[in-house]
Formats: C-alpha cells, structure tokens, sequence
C-alpha cells in the first residue's frame, strides 16, 4: 500500500475544506449539486467522448496502482536472471524449461520461452521489446484518460461559474440573493481546480512514473534473457543488470 497516495489525499481533503472554514466559506459552501453536475458529470461525458471503451477499462483497472503500485523487485529478479544462466551454463538452454512454467510473471515466462526455444539473441530482443512498448503504450493511454480529466475539469468549472454569475444576473433586483448567489458560482470553479490539481493530474502523473519504472525493469530482463542466450558470464550479466537500479 502506497502510504504517500493515502496521506496525499487526505492533506488535499484536508486543506480544501479547513481552508473553506478558515477562510469563512464554510463547508456548506462546498456542496452543491449544480456544480457536481457540471464539472463531475460534465468532465465524465468529455472523457467518454475523447476515449475508446478499451482504454477506459484499461485506465479504470489502472487507478489501483497509484494505492498498491505492482512490486518491482530489481534486485530478486536479476538474483532469479544469474541462477538461471548458471543453470543454462551447466545444462545447456533446455535446463531452463521447467522454469517457465512456475514464472508468475508472463513478460518473463514469455522470455524464457524464446530462450528455451534456441532463438537468436536479436530475436529474443526484437520480440520481447515490441511487448514492452506495446504494454507501456497501452498503459500510458490509460494514464492519459486521467491527465485528459484534468485538463476539462477546470473549464467546466469555469462553465459553472459562468451559468451561476449568469443566474445572479437574472435576480439583480433582490440584493438578498446576490452574495449566496455568487458564492454559489464560484463553487464550481472550486470542484474543477481543485479536482485537476488534486487529484487528476497527480495520479496521471503518478501512472506515468510507475509505468516507466516497469518500462526500466522490462528493459532489464530483455538484457538479461539476452546475455543468457548469448552463454554470457553469470557475474557479468550480474554486474550489467545492477546498472538498471539505479
């Protein structure tokens, strides 16, 4: 569990609503159901229109990682990367085959595989590397369905005011209802702002270096499924891979 996500969001809860008080709003300023519907619903159906259904499904199974990000474990996989190629060393590459099936992860298990099957070295990369861009391309899309809701939230925040100003035009002759009114208003632009920079945008951002963390870690395990194919030294394949850590 990503403890820095949960603190973060907590902080940003935290500091809209005490700074409402503080600054005599109130927290009742904060609720209103026209601006929900304008920015929440409103940021929702541009999102729907801008994005393909498979990239929606794919951002919304994505959206966990920013509270449980998927475990890299450099330092186990270049240990489990240098056991194997000790192995193909004294066995030869068919040693490695019953390795393959109780590797949980498929972009390794894939790897072996080309490994075992006596693939050319360029091969194994050539194959391994359109998976790699083609995972990371499908996951930045995903992150961009987040960074897409932060751009739209703050305009249809500022739609929400404009329409609430325009209803307090509308009521110019009772002085009574001016400053709820525009008080109201504002209140949009609040949800839109306070959403993008809150949270939108920092999860796309989160999603995209969590994403390229993976990209590293793939990138790592090419060269190693690599470096065995080729009968590389154990140790130096080691040395090489630990370049990636850091």
């Amino acid at each position: 569990m990503d403890i820095l996500t949960i603190a973060g969001l907590v902080l940003a809860t935290v500091s809209v609503v005490v700074g409402a008080i503080l600054k005599g709003a109130g927290v009742k300023a904060l609720l209103s159901g026209a601006a929900f519907m304008i920015v929440i619903v409103g940021t929702l159906a541009a999102i729907f229109v801008q994005t393909p259904m498979p990239v929606l499904k794919h951002a919304l199974r994505r959206i966990r990682w920013i509270f449980k990000p998927p475990a890299l474990a450099g330092e186990k996989q270049i240990s489990k990367i240098t056991e194997w190629s000790t192995l193909a060393r004294k066995q030869g590459l068919l040693g490695l085959e019953p390795m393959i099936d109780s590797e949980p992860d498929d972009f390794i298990r894939k790897g072996l595989q080309l490994v075992v099957d006596g693939n050319e070295p360029e091969t194994i990369r050539s194959t391994l590397e359109v998976e790699l861009e083609s995972r990371e391309h499908a996951d930045i899309r995903a992150a961009k369905v987040y960074e897409g809701m932060g751009v739209y939230s703050p305009t249809l925040g500022i739609i929400g005011a404009v329409l609430g100003l325009m209803a307090v035009m509308q009521n110019l002759g009772d002085p009574s209802k001016l400053g709820a009114g525009i008080a109201a208003a504002f209140t949009a632009t609040v949800y839109g702002i306070g959403l993008a920079n809150l949270f939108f945008l920092p999860v796309a951002a989160k999603l995209k270096g969590i994403i390229a963390a993976q990209a590293q870690q793939r990138e790592m395990i090419i060269e190693g499924m690599v470096g065995i194919a080729l009968g590389e030294n154990p140790r130096s394949i080691e040395s090489r891979l630990h370049g990636y850590l850091h």
